[in-house]
């Protein structure tokens, strides 16, 4: 099996995983990957219902977004992933989802806030909330969501806070894998909850930076110490 071959494969997966963590409903998400060596894009198929997937459905396109493997068209938010792509060069997956907390904070405007450790897992800081396209950016309504995502992260590092919220759409996460991805999508959702939780309940206060430092890098870099040494 070639090496495309197996990242239609992988993607297949991070689609069919978005389902089993119940962040899909309907047909309503996707999940990518690149091969940066053959500036190659895997991603699912647009419009097709998860249960219809196979793995051969998997759609390739280049950094144009034009097809160059599959019958199939890929899916709408393809422009997206690739503007993600482009302006973040250690990713290597995609996710975007409707999932319920998390696109509620998107349709608020509002970040998520690192209210306690269980943030830190994944995300070292509050997940952003893009600004609401301009009617002029609409024409390329795909491509410019990932323009904004992009502006939105010109002062924060895409590599440990790795989602944004889009204001009135949903979230894009990403990884530097298909599977990590998943994985922060998982972690996305899970926070939000516990985000709308805390502030239905009157919570105000974030975790201090010190805090959320302990946490994250007890996950993350070289020093990290959590978990077995064979998971490392």
């Amino acid at each position: 099996m070639n090496s495309l071959a197996q990242l239609k494969q992988r993607v297949y997966r991070a689609n069919m995983d978005l389902v089993k963590h119940d962040l899909i409903v309907l047909t309503w998400g996707n999940a990518s990957a690149i091969d940066r060596e053959k500036e190659l894009v895997v991603i699912k198929p647009s419009g097709i219902e998860y249960d219809k997937l196979q793995p051969e459905d998997m759609v390739i396109v280049n950094m144009d977004g034009k097809v160059k493997e599959g019958s199939l068209k890929p899916s709408s938010d393809i422009l997206t992933h690739i503007e993600l792509y482009k302006a973040f060069p250690e990713i290597g997956g995609v996710v975007h989802t409707h999932s319920c907390f998390a696109t509620a904070f998107a349709q608020a405007g509002k970040p998520v806030l690192p209210f306690g450790t269980t943030h830190a897992d994944c995300f070292l800081g509050p997940i952003p909330c893009t600004r609401f396209l301009k009617d002029r950016e609409l024409a390329d309504y795909e491509k410019n969501t990932g323009k904004v995502i992009a502006e939105t992260f010109t002062s924060l590092d895409y590599r440990v806070i790795p989602a944004a919220l889009v204001a009135g759409h949903g979230p894009f996460i990403w990884g530097r894998t298909p599977e990590e991805s998943v994985l922060h999508a998982v972690t996305l959702e899970a926070v939000a909850k516990m985000a709308y939780l805390t502030i239905t309940l009157g919570g105000e206060q974030c975790i201090g930076q010190k805090l959320l430092d302990k946490h994250y890098f007890r996950k993350h870099g070289k020093d990290a110490y959590y978990g077995q040494e064979d998971n490392k």
